[in-house]
């Protein structure tokens, strides 16, 4: 990944690290100590802060160093990614998360497209691990796991005090391999057990289809997310839709977990004038930086309406928060996910990174989406029985309002 990229999938302390053999630095952004972890002594010390004691950490470490009953099995590598992740899971934040080199590795991999796994996006809701959303042809869909479904256990572990990163490591694996959830689904009596055959998840981000109604031709252009190859798709896409002169257009964001910030905004512009602001990064109340549309306007003339669900979210919530607030698209279908947050990632020594929050996002009319999602102008429920019997409600409310 080039850069320090920003990603919708959600430390107050900056780590920095310095790792020569066995020395190991941090920083609090101003003040710092390098320590030998083979004697347990400071070797170098500049301003170490005052409000904070990091003697209290040397110490803890040096007691486990001697007396530790495998103390010669100790691995310090291992030992640093502990501390550090403890130091910046203390911020609070279920979203801003350390990756060690192969966390990171797998994280990349996932944006790219491709990765061994169950195909669903796992995020935190009211302290709960939950499914975002199932990707559409993919172990977790065909398990039937929907959006909202909480996640009790993985393989018989619990998840109530697991981070959204360490849930979604135990739940990847090589493929043919199995995994079992212990699914709660709101309105049940109890949970209930999955087991789920992982494979290979290679899923496009853009795909565009074609209905006839009445005699107009409507452009169903499904978003499942905001990935490394979302642009080339989607300009596709759009060259596609306007050769084939579609009268309309039904956005799907349903089931889009997010992704890019910067492949969001480029695909607002395709609707939404040059110039015009197409979400807020709010970084405090009164510091904020406004992203504006590159004033595309390749689909600006088709009438658009757009699609969402309980799992769509953030990068998803941006596109249809902008296009709602402009009067470009009515949203129909049922409140979405509500993950306004956005993670920089931030690369650092040794291959490892920090993914942290850094902002907040606020649609053109004003709206708060990590507080309060989206709700639609016209609501279409999704039930059990429609997807047993292969109805899509949601999708013929969506055509039935670009033809009128």
């Amino acid at each position: 990944m080039d850069g320090n990229k920003k990603i919708f999938f959600s430390v107050i302390v900056a780590i920095a690290l310095i790792i020569s053999s066995y020395r190991v630095g941090f920083t609090n952004g101003q003040k710092g100590v390098i320590f030998d972890t083979k004697t347990f002594k400071v070797v170098n010390q500049v301003d170490q802060p005052t409000t904070v004691d990091y003697n209290l950490l040397w110490d803890t470490l040096k007691v486990v160093q001697q007396k530790y009953i495998e103390r010669d099995q100790i691995n310090q590598q291992k030992v640093l990614y502990g501390a550090i992740r403890g130091a910046v899971a203390a911020a609070g934040d279920q979203y801003t998360t350390f990756f060690d080199p192969a966390e990171l590795n797998s994280f990349k991999t996932e944006l790219k497209g491709s990765f061994d796994g169950i195909g669903a996006e796992v995020g935190k809701k009211d302290n709960s691990i939950v499914i975002i959303a199932p990707l559409d042809g993919t172990p977790a869909q065909r398990a039937g796991l929907k959006a909202a479904d909480i996640i009790v256990s993985i393989d018989g572990q619990s998840t109530a005090d697991m981070s959204v990163d360490d849930a979604v490591n135990k739940i990847r694996g090589k493929k043919g391999t199995a995994v079992t959830l212990s699914i709660y689904r709101r309105g049940a009596d109890k949970p209930f057990e999955v087991k789920i055959t992982r494979d290979t998840i290679a899923v496009k981000s853009v795909k565009v289809t074609y209905k006839e109604v009445n005699g107009k031709k409507i452009a169903v252009l499904t978003l499942a997310k905001f990935g490394d190859d979302t642009k080339e798709l989607f300009d596709k896409a759009v060259i596609d839709i306007t050769a084939q002169k579609a009268d309309g257009i039904v956005l799907d964001l349903r089931n889009n977990p997010g992704g890019y910030l910067e492949s969001a905004v480029d695909t607002a512009s395709n609707w939404i004038e040059k110039n015009k602001v197409v979400v807020t990064e709010a970084h405090s109340a009164t510091e904020s930086v406004p992203y504006n549309s590159y004033g595309y306007g390749k689909l600006s003339k088709i009438k658009t309406v757009a699609l969402i669900n309980a799992g769509s979210a953030s990068a998803a919530e941006i596109l249809a928060g902008a296009l709602h607030d402009y009067n470009i698209a009515k949203l129909i279908g049922v409140k979405s996910f509500g993950k306004g947050s956005v993670q920089e990632l931030v690369d650092l020594p040794g291959g490892s990174a920090l993914k942290v929050t850094v902002a907040k996002w606020i649609t053109p009319g004003g709206k708060n989406l990590n507080k309060d999602g989206l709700n639609p102008d016209i609501e279409v429920k999704l039930s059990d029985d429609d997807i047993a019997k292969n109805k899509d409600p949601q999708m013929d409310a969506a055509v039935n309002e670009v033809v009128k």
